[in-house]
């Protein structure tokens, strides 16, 4: 009997992962839960488990293909019946068709589109979803006033019995009355699958486009006031993909069976060509200032000697991820030097005991974790997201920690960080580490983050200007902690030159809804609780 193996959904999002590598052939034997293929999608990057045990009898897609979830894309038979005739052809022939997808599109190659170009067949990548705010989120976040508390570090660092963070968010009583939006959240406006448009049948092309494009493309929509209904998607079964909003917004055309509803009787406007960024359009939802196009200045044609590469999957999406949020947040820098030398002691005092006790290495990282989520909970609106003119202050603590991959990044979340102890930390962030580099994460152990933290000091970098990871407000970069000559001063305020541990802290924030006064009170509370240097360890 024969076990067909199918494109998994990994997550709630998904709608497609690629192939970027298969582990066995056809014709060789497979256990049930070993590794058969990696995928990428925009959320992760995995190995797929072999459903049964048997023979690998035939490959339906190549490295390199994009395949809607649920789609076939291999079949294992049992020992008996061995490799099919055809099988070993499969890999080096063109990849037969998998069940037609709802519009009939084949599956897309996004490997071989030629670099410099933008694809259309491109696969929509998204961030994590934005979720949807609820009706009571307030429309402005209190900014503490006066002096940063300086009182009980330590208490401030170890409190996490009760969560009193949830009753210093704006709106948390509101919320205790509401019924709570789903973890997932997805955008205001957005239809799922099983959409109720009144109809109770067939869901229509306009309904179909809006349910399978991403949450970050809806989002984008949202933002600028474009309806996705009216646009003709470029990716599988007319997804509309992160590409053709981005696309359409630039150019400030009209949808697709759009009416202009202001001017456009008046003046009848010419075709608006792309290519030409000084044409106004005669009546757009488009906002007024458009951003650059996106290649303003070609790329010459490569010379002898010179090696094009066409960008892996991820490396692709890291592209987009980093152009979307540049494009949604106004990013602002601030940067302190803070003394580690109290935590580099207590580090030292305690680190054999604790590798001991609790099989992991004890790094500088769990304690500038534990601080960041106290300074998030004395100052919530870095926990927070905008959607629209919407400002949404979320519950639990997710810290992302970037770990650096060959060829690119990955940011698992450490779920509910302000609820782990120093041991719990370091214990999570080792586990994640490992497990991202290893290709095994899981898809919600990369979703739901609501605050970032990036180590480029490890590479021995002093600092940098960390972009924002959507649907974020803030992340903070650490650079390298070394020793350094300081001018301190003793309890008598005797001044004097010493040799101290120190680092350098960058926080980007969004100026949009953080004001730089807030971010200096942030980053300042996070100074003072590592340099005093409580921790329970």
């Amino acid at each position: 009997m024969s076990t067909e193996v199918v494109m998994p959904q990994m997550g709630e999002s998904i709608a497609e992962g690629t192939i970027t590598r298969w582990l066995k052939k056809v014709g060789e034997r497979v256990e049930r839960d070993e590794p058969l293929f990696e995928i990428s999608t925009d959320k992760v990057d995995a190995e797929i488990p072999s459903p049964a045990a048997g023979t690998l009898t035939e490959i339906k897609f190549k490295e390199g293909d994009t395949v809607e979830v649920n789609v076939v894309v291999a079949v294992v038979g049992d020992g008996a019946e061995g490799a099919a005739p055809a099988s070993p052809s499969a890999e080096a022939s063109a990849p037969t068709p998998a069940p037609p997808a709802p519009s009939g599109a084949a599956p897309v190659t996004a490997a071989t589109a030629p670099a410099g170009t933008s694809p259309a067949s491109q696969s929509a990548v998204s961030a994590p979803p934005p979720p949807s705010p609820p009706s009571t989120a307030p429309a402005n976040a209190p900014s503490p006033q006066g002096a940063v508390d300086t009182a009980p570090i330590k208490a401030a660092v170890s409190e996490v019995a009760g969560r009193s963070y949830d009753d210093q968010r704006p709106g948390a009583k509101e919320e205790a009355q509401a019924t709570p939006a789903p973890t997932t959240g997805i955008a205001s406006g957005a239809t799922d699958g099983a959409a109720s448009g009144g109809n109770g049948g067939a869901q229509t092309a306009e309904d179909l486009r809006r349910a399978r494009s991403s949450p970050l493309v809806r989002n984008i929509a949202k933002e600028h006031g474009v309806d996705i209904t009216q646009l003709e998607g470029t990716g599988m079964s007319g997804r509309v993909t992160k590409n053709d909003i981005l696309s359409f917004i630039e150019s400030g055309a009209t949808p697709t069976g759009a009416t202009p509803t202001v001017a456009a009787a008046a003046t009848p406007a010419p075709q608006i060509q792309p290519p030409p960024p000084t044409v106004a359009p005669a009546a757009t939802t488009a906002p007024s200032a458009k951003a650059p196009s996106k290649s303003p200045v070609p790329a010459t044609p490569p010379g002898a000697g010179d090696r094009v590469e066409t960008m892996s999957v991820m490396r692709r999406k890291i592209a987009e991820h980093m152009i979307v949020s540049q494009r949604t947040s106004a990013h602002v820098l601030t940067v302190y030097e803070i003394d580690m030398t109290r935590i580099a002691r207590l580090r030292e005092q305690h680190k054999a005991a604790f590798q001991q006790n609790t099989g992991t290495k004890l790094t500088y990282m769990p304690f500038i974790f534990q601080a960041v989520t106290a300074a998030i909970r004395k100052f919530p609106i870095f926990n927070s997201q905008v959607s629209g003119d919407q400002i949404t202050y979320k519950r639990d603590i997710n810290l992302g920690l970037a770990v650096a991959l060959d060829g690119g990044l990955i940011v698992p979340v450490i779920k509910r960080a302000d609820d782990l102890s120093i041991a719990g930390l370091a214990r999570a962030a080792n586990d994640l580490a490992d497990r991202a580099r290893a290709k095994q994460l899981k898809p919600d152990e990369v979703g739901g983050g609501t605050f970032t933290v990036t180590n480029p000091g490890v590479f021995g970098g002093l600092f940098g200007t960390p972009i924002i990871n959507q649907p974020q407000v803030a992340i903070l970069g650490v650079g390298a902690i070394e020793k350094r000559p300081k001018v301190i001063a003793n309890e008598e305020g005797d001044e004097y030159i010493a040799v101290r541990t120190m680092a350098y802290f960058a926080l980007s924030f969004d100026h949009r809804i953080i004001d730089g006064a807030d971010a200096e009170r942030f980053l300042g509370y996070t100074k003072q609780l590592l340099e005093a240097g409580q921790f329970s360890v």
